[in-house]
């Protein structure tokens, strides 16, 4: 089968393929990005902004389209695939806005006599390693403020979203990013290799699994490149208290099941008190019964998704069904259904043992595992027994109460109230292994940059 393809995931059936690229499309995309980089660098930091703005535009004029290419792609619903569209638009506008002033050169004190200042340069050619779960917003994160800086890119998306990465490649070229400053690349895993080895490149940025993050991080480290790595998560939501356990259990039931859990931060861990444990179970399982499956691009009322693909769907079930061997209760959902598509139901699961290997995993579907605690130490110590470290939140009407566990989440994001605050200006990345670096907001101005030290003397 060829590797990459659009394979409907709401019926199984590939409707087309594309070619990998060949190793001199390779050769030329890098020769391409270089000389880019070397004209792009010369242009105003305001000059690229206005490109970046221009960007931004075009994805709010023809986000209907996106959005349709996606839920062919990897099954997203429409209206949630406009929602994409539009908070991949306002994160490249936000740095097109506010890039020029977060890059500003810093001048400091010097017992030298001179002016000594920290100036924010370009470094040149980036690879970026994205994945199918939300294909435009991840592309947005890494590519805004790199190319507000002076860098160039070669994106590698993910195998199943051809289209929409060749979209964003049209977006760019339109709004006047130059020839070769951002190029889409149907790259093999041996290409990827050779790219990171290539002199050219800079760094490397990848969104991906922990699996993908350990060689991509491993290759970039013998290479001496500069790498930022998004990896999984299995984010814990603590619940303390609630004067509206319904109301709660709804919102994390709708943040679960969004893009069919398929979310590196979703609250996949929910951490319940017990004296509204079993409330907050029974509403989840209300809202988990009577789904019906839809079709992404005329999706039904209580209708959900396919997963990405049909081997996602089976994988989620396979990770349930050993849960459930080993002592979980399926409590509701979790039907994997016959044939060549990829819906699965989504799912509440309880009683997963702190002993089972089902504990320490990922689950990257819809299903909703909750456990059972009797104080806020227990809650944070389970939080916090866990190899990833992505986000957290922590939910009480006595905020102080909250906060005290909050602060002591071991994660890259913690939240008091809300399950995770999602905005452009707002950083977003983790610690343990959920990777290093940070994107979004000013830091994401940060990591693909040379604080280039300048001094000239008296």
């Amino acid at each position: 089968m060829s590797r990459y393809r659009i394979q409907n995931p709401a019926t199984g059936e590939v409707v087309e393929t594309f070619e990998a690229a060949s190793d001199e499309q390779i050769e030329q995309a890098l020769k391409n990005a270089d000389a880019a980089y070397r004209e792009w660098r010369e242009r105003s930091i305001q000059e690229r902004a206005a490109v970046v703005r221009r960007v931004a535009e075009l994805f709010g004029e023809r986000k209907e389209e996106l959005a349709a290419i996606i839920a062919r792609e990897m099954g997203k619903p429409l209206a949630e695939g406009i929602e994409e569209v539009e908070f991949a638009a306002s994160i490249i506008d936000y740095y097109g806005v506010y890039g020029p002033s977060l890059a500003v050169d810093q001048e400091i004190p010097s017992t030298i006599p001179g002016k000594a200042t920290i100036e924010n340069l370009p470094v040149g050619v980036l690879l970026g390693v994205m994945p199918w779960n939300f294909p435009y917003y991840q592309v947005a994160r890494f590519a805004a403020p790199n190319l507000v800086l002076g860098n160039t890119i070669l994106l590698k998306h993910a195998d199943i979203c051809p289209r929409s990465s060749l979209a964003i490649q049209q977006i760019m070229e339109d709004a006047g990013v130059p020839l070769g400053g951002y190029a889409n690349i149907f790259a093999t895993h041996e290409q990827i290799a050779a790219i990171i080895a290539d002199p050219r490149v800079q760094g490397v940025s990848l969104t991906g699994s922990e699996r993908a993050g350990s060689i991509i991080g491993e290759q970039a480290g013998r290479h001496l490149k500069k790498a930022v790595l998004e990896l999984g998560g299995n984010d814990p939501m603590i619940v303390l208290d609630s004067d509206d356990v319904a109301a709660l259990a709804a919102d994390a039931w709708n943040f679960r099941v969004y893009n069919g859990g398929q979310v590196c931060n979703g609250n996949k861990r929910m951490i319940v008190m017990e004296d509204i444990y079993d409330e907050f179970v029974a509403e989840l399982k209300k809202l988990a019964e009577g789904l019906v499956a839809g079709d992404p691009l005329n999706m039904p009322e209580r209708g959900y998704g396919p997963l990405s693909s049909r081997a996602a769907a089976e994988q989620v079930n396979d990770q349930v069904q050993r849960a459930v061997a080993g002592g979980a209760t399926l409590e509701a959902g979790g039907v994997l259904v016959e044939g060549e598509s990829a819906y699965y139901s989504p799912a509440v699961l309880t009683g997963i043992s702190r002993e089972s290997p089902s504990f320490r995993e990922e689950i990257f579907g819809p299903v909703a595992t909750v456990f059972r605690v009797s104080s806020d130490e227990e809650a944070l110590e389970l939080a916090n027994d866990c190899d990833f470290g992505l986000g957290g939140s922590v939910f009480s009407t006595d905020e102080a109460r909250a906060a005290k566990i909050a602060s002591r989440i071991e994660a890259g994001m913690a939240h008091v109230n809300i399950i995770a605050a999602e905005a452009a200006e707002l950083p977003f990345g983790g610690v343990k292994r959920s990777g290093f670096g940070r994107e979004m907001g000013p830091l994401g101005m940060g990591e693909f940059v040379n604080k280039r030290f300048y001094f000239v003397a008296d």
